[in-house]
């Protein structure tokens, strides 16, 4: 997550930024170094490749971002595959007169990324209370839906080739859905298992959720490896829209909460809107 601030309004956002709709019409200052049209097992060779030679798989407009003169510039420090090295925007501010406040994020549960609400309200005087407190209350409405059910047996993977399951939040709003994250641990990096591994542990309900994916391309993943999503058993196989609710620390996380909320128990969280899309 990168964004950058001029005054009270947004000057400019990396290539990825597509929410809100607007951001999509914001200039640029980001550029993915691996490029598009690869298939999953071609993107993870080349990230290991980049970051084995001490590249970022990102590069920074440095003259874009220093004609923008920005006062404030956010950035993360969560992921280095997913983000600008820190480091090299703080060489680029250093650069500039007078030199930006910058905000670097690095949540590592939901609890975090709610308090980064506040920290980014501040640094741009505003005022996060409704958000927080909306936010507050649909947690609170899937949690005391799903408080006395039967947990669920859940592998989220968020990478399919090589197999990844997801960390960081991930486990909690599992949790919080009334599942039990079989392989991630709540706070800790998304970590690389195996298929065997998520044989083993003999999940009731698989959601596919590869980083930065959307339903659609989620989809045409897990269709590449529906044999292997098959053998591990699970008798529900949900596809997430990863890139809007599971993958970016903020706000929409609770989106993906009620989404999961209702994946794991139909019966006592309602449909989300656009539904759930299933491997069937």
């Amino acid at each position: 997550m990168f964004a950058l601030g001029l005054g009270e309004q947004v000057a400019a956002v990396t290539h990825e930024c597509d929410y809100p709709a607007d951001a999509r019409n914001l200039p640029k200052v980001t550029r993915d170094v691996i490029g598009p049209g690869l298939a999953a097992g071609e993107i993870d060779r080349a990230v290991r490749e980049l970051t084995a030679q001490g590249r970022s798989i990102y590069e920074l407009d440095g003259h874009g971002l220093l004609a923008l003169k920005p006062d404030l510039i956010v950035t993360q420090a969560l992921c280095s595959v997913c983000a600008v090295s820190v480091d090299d925007v703080r060489a680029i501010a250093s650069e500039l007169d007078p030199v930006p406040e910058i905000v670097s994020l690095d949540p590592h549960t939901l609890g975090e990324v709610l308090g980064d609400i506040h920290t980014l309200a501040t640094a741009t005087h505003a005022s996060a209370a409704n958000l927080m407190a909306e936010a507050a209350a649909r947690i609170d409405r899937v949690r005391v839906a799903t408080a006395d059910a039967a947990r669920r047996r859940v592998v989220m993977l968020e990478w399919l080739d090589p197999v990844f399951a997801g960390g960081h939040w991930v486990p909690q709003l599992i949790e919080y859905a009334g599942g039990s994250d079989l392989l991630g641990l709540a706070g800790e990096p998304s970590a690389q298992r195996s298929w065997e591994e998520a044989a083993a542990v003999r999940p009731e309900v698989v959601v596919v959720a590869p980083c930065g994916y959307d339903v659609e391309r989620g989809l045409a993943e897990a269709r590449e490896h529906e044999g292997r999503l098959r053998a591990l058993g699970a008798a529900t196989i949900a596809i997430a829209d990863a890139s809007a609710w599971f993958s970016r620390p903020g706000p929409r996380l609770v989106e993906g909460l009620e989404w999961l909320g209702h994946v794991l128990h139909p019966d006592r969280v309602p449909e989300p809107p656009g539904g759930v899309a299933y491997l069937s």
